[in-house]
Parts: C-alpha cells; structure tokens; sequence
C-alpha cells in the first residue's frame, strides 16, 4: 500500500513511525515532515494548507491511502477534495469535520440526538451573551464557535471573566470569522478523559483513552497549551467504562451523522468529563490528538497502515477490529522552548536527541530544523515529544525521563510529573 501522510509535528512523526513499521505499507512519503521524519519516510515540500499541491502529490504517487494529520486540512475540504479523485482517505468530509470545526454545531447536534453533554446557549451578539451571563452566574464556559489553535475556550470561574471572553470574541473580533458566534456552556466537575474511536461511517470500534496534561507547570499550574504530555491508558479506564461511552456517546455520534447525511470517517476523539452523572462530552476532535498520539504510536502492537485503511470506508469490510496494544502504559514527555506558550523563542541549538533513544524509548520530532551545518535547531514552541512504555506507568514514565535528561537546548522547558494523574 502506498500511503501519503499530512502534516509535519509530532503528531504525525509518531504516526509516520508506526506506518513504517507496518507490513501493510510499501511506500510513505510526508508532506511537509520535518527533520525527524525525514528519517523514516520521503518528504515532500508541500504545506498543510496548499490543497491543490497534496491532491498533485496523492495522484503522482499513485497513493492508495491518504492519512491527513492535523485538523485544518479537514475542516477545508482536503478528505472530500481526494475521494473525488477515487483516492482513500483517513479522515473525515468537510460537513463531518464540523465536530470538531464548529462547537455550535455539535452542542446542536447533541441536542437533538440526546448525546450527554453540558447545558448551553449559542450567542452572536455579546450584549445577548452578557445578559445571559448575568443571569446565570458563575463559573461557566465560553466557546468560540470556529477553530482558534486551542485557544478558543475560557473556563470563566467569574461572571466579569465570562463577560471579557465574551466581548474579546463578540466585540474585539479577535479571533476573526471563528469567534462571531459563541457557546456559553454549564461548568462541569471531574477528571477529564481523552477517548479514541474509529469508525469508517458505519460501524465504530473503541481504540484507546490517554491523558494529557494541558497545563505548561507541574501540579497543573500556568498557562493552558496544546500539550506538555501525555498518557495511556487513562488511570480511569475500564471495560465497563468505555462500553458506556461507546453505548452513550460515540455509536449515536456515528449515527446522527450518517442519518444527516455527513457519515463520520477517520478518528473521533471526544475529549470527556467523567461526571457524577455519567460521562459527559466537553468536545470533539476529528483527529489524533497532540501528545496524545505520540504515547498510543508507542503503544500499539499492530499494523497501523491495516487500521487506518479499515476506518477509511473505502473498502468492504464486517466490521471495525480491535487493535492489539502493549500489556503496559505508555508516557509523553513534551521539551518545549523558551517563552512557550505565549512567545516561544526559536532557533536554539538542540544537543543529545540523537544519543536519547534507547530501548522502549523513542524522540519525535514536533518543531525542530536543520541549519545550514545540518545541526538541530529549534523551530516551534514544542519541539520534541520524548515517549517510552514499560509495564507499568512508573516505569514508562522513569524511561522517558531518562531520555529527557540527555537533551537540552537554551531554556529549555518541561513538566516533571507526567506519570502521575492528579493535576493534568
């Protein structure tokens, strides 16, 4: 099989990773990649956003899979754009990618398919979002409505919060066309839980639950970012568990889309509070989450390229299997740069990543580049993503830590408690 993957962070050198190791695949070639990529797979100079570049590189290379990494390429349209061409895709159409690309339309679609989630209100005019803020009272949620780089939502523990996210979206425009519609939504109490399904329009299957830990300090203090770590399984998962959220949230997902005519395909990853009342949904991703699968990479024991080519729905099949993973756990460690997350500062020299692998422990690559002597530079705000498994957590955790140790760049930073649970 001849595959073509989209996107160049850790994300997808983690899946590049896995491809290559599958018997399943023949051929891989990236678009763009980057330097950690570039050592497993062809990479093609191609951006994320140049549509008619990837659908050229897909159709040359004859590619019979196209597994499409990060989110704004499905939100455009690159899935539907590909599947015209008779090409299979990993990922959803544009109209199913709106999970993910509008809360507004999956609180409605929740609504009126009875899927558990928080009560809420939709506004386009902040003095109707302020009003009902005022009266509702706080802590409660606030949500631009389109995609904002992960920076769209505010846990407002304040009605003046509230009423500032509101006005930053409503009346500041700052986040452009994605914030001129909010949802304001119940706050709701309880460990959160990353779930992974695949479903190919049809049927779904459970994949994998993970933690990540959002925020940039140990304990769960600073800044939210898009990731400092990341661990599966999810201390919290068990068989009666995820049944339940298959039953309650993911097959009516599956089948609220096909009956409107958007059948899902590709991954749904439902970021879930495990409430008193049951698992609720907080939102959807309709793609691998990023550490997330940088650690499930590391744990799978199975032929990644036959998993994704299932999902896709190009091809007949019973049903969606079950994947077969490592007996233990699997710890994410992110190194990210000076000033990350709010001014990350690039260009430092990177030393001892290549030393850092060892046995059960890999480096991905999520911003990084080579100079102009071919040495490792620094490029983004997170730049390498240090992943190990063992059988327990601890020790995963232990391993990984280890690899972390060997590498260092200029102010470089890291959280010190991935591996543990109470404050992600």
């Amino acid at each position: 099989m001849r595959v073509l993957l989209v996107g160049g962070g850790g994300r997808e050198h983690a899946l590049a990773w896995a491809l290559a190791r599958s018997r399943s695949v023949d051929e891989l070639a990236v678009a763009p990649g980057n330097p950690g990529i570039a050592e497993v797979a062809r990479c093609l100079p191609i951006g994320v956003a140049e549509l008619d570049g990837l659908v050229e590189a897909a159709v040359a290379m004859a590619a019979d899979l196209v597994v499409i990494g990060p989110e704004g390429p499905l939100v455009a349209g690159l899935a539907d754009r590909l599947r015209e061409k008779g090409i299979g895709v990993f990922g959803p159409s544009a109209a199913a990618a709106r999970l993910e690309g509008s809360k507004g339309f999956l609180k409605d679609l929740c609504a009126r398919h009875g899927i558990p989630t928080a009560a809420y209100r939709r506004f386009t005019d902040a003095d109707e979002a302020g009003g009902y803020v005022r009266a509702h009272g706080a802590p409660v949620v606030v949500k631009v409505d389109g995609l904002a780089a992960g920076k769209g939502v505010v846990v407002a523990m304040t009605v003046d919060e509230a009423i500032a996210a509101v006005d930053e979206a409503l009346r500041e425009l700052r986040f452009g066309e994605a914030g001129r519609s909010v949802v304001v939504e119940d706050f709701l109490v309880g460990p959160e839980m990353s779930f992974f399904a695949l479903s190919d329009g049809l049927s779904s299957s459970f994949f994998a639950t993970a933690m990540d830990y959002k925020r940039l300090g140990d304990g769960g203090v600073g800044p939210n970012t898009g990731g400092m770590g990341a661990i599966t399984p999810h201390p919290m998962q068990t068989p009666e568990l995820v049944e339940q959220v298959m039953e309650t949230i993911i097959r009516p997902t599956v089948a609220a889309m096909r009956s409107e005519g958007a059948p899902f395909r590709g991954v749904l990853y439902a970021g879930l509070m495990l409430t008193e009342r049951g698992p609720m949904l907080l939102e959807y991703n309709v793609r691998f989450g990023d550490p997330e699968c940088e650690a499930l990479m590391v744990a799978l024991d199975d032929d990644l390229g036959e998993i994704l080519r299932e999902a896709s729905g190009d091809e007949a099949h019973a049903s969606l299997r079950a994947p077969r993973w490592h007996r233990g756990a699997a710890a994410c460690v992110v190194m990210a740069a000076p000033g990350y997350p709010e001014s990350p500062v690039t260009g430092g020299e990177i030393s001892g990543a290549g030393d850092a692998a060892a046995e059960a422990t890999w480096v991905f690559h999520a911003g990084t580049r080579r100079d102009e002597r071919g040495g490792l530079r620094t490029a983004g705000g997170r730049v390498l993503d240090v992943v190990a498994r063992d059988a327990s957590l601890e020790a995963a955790a232990r391993r990984a830590y280890a690899a972390v140790a060997k590498i260092g760049w200029p102010g470089e930073q890291h959280r010190s408690d991935v591996g543990t649970w109470g404050k992600p």
